[in-house]
C-alpha cells in the first residue's frame, strides 16, 4: 500500500505541478481549452495557483505533514470536480479524459492518503 500512495501521489505531483506551470506560462492549449470552457483567460493565473498549491500541499503530505496533504488532495478533488461539470456544461468533450485523469488521480492520492 505504501509503495502506491508513493507512486499515485508523485504523479498527482508532477502532472499537477506540469499543469501550473502550463497555466502560468499561458500555453496555447491551455488558453484554448480555458476559452471552449467558457472562462476567461484571466483566470489562468488563479488555476495555475490552485493546481501549484495542491502540488506543493501533497509534498508537504508526504514528507509528515498529513493534514495539509489531506487538505490538498480535498481541493484538487473539489477543483477537478468544477472542472468536469465546467467541460459538461461547455459540452467539451473532446478532450473529457483531461479532467477525468486527473480527478481520478486526485481522488486515488486522497483515498490512499487516508489509507496510510
Amino acid at each position: 500500500m505504501f509503495t502506491a500512495f508513493v507512486i499515485v501521489t508523485l504523479v498527482t505531483i508532477a502532472l499537477n505541478a506540469a499543469e501550473a506551470v502550463a497555466n502560468f506560462a499561458r500555453i496555447r492549449f491551455v488558453r484554448n481549452n480555458i476559452a471552449q470552457v467558457g472562462l476567461p483567460e484571466s483566470l489562468l493565473p488563479l488555476l495555475g495557483f490552485c493546481k501549484g498549491a495542491g502540488a506543493v500541499g501533497l509534498a508537504l503530505g508526504m514528507a509528515g505533514y498529513r493534514p495539509i496533504g489531506v487538505a490538498a488532495a480535498v481541493g484538487l478533488v473539489a477543483f477537478f470536480v468544477c472542472a468536469v461539470v465546467a467541460h459538461i456544461r461547455a459540452r467539451v468533450f473532446y478532450n473529457f479524459a483531461g479532467p477525468l485523469l486527473f480527478l481520478g488521480l486526485s481522488v486515488a492520492t486522497l483515498w490512499l492518503m487516508l489509507a496510510h
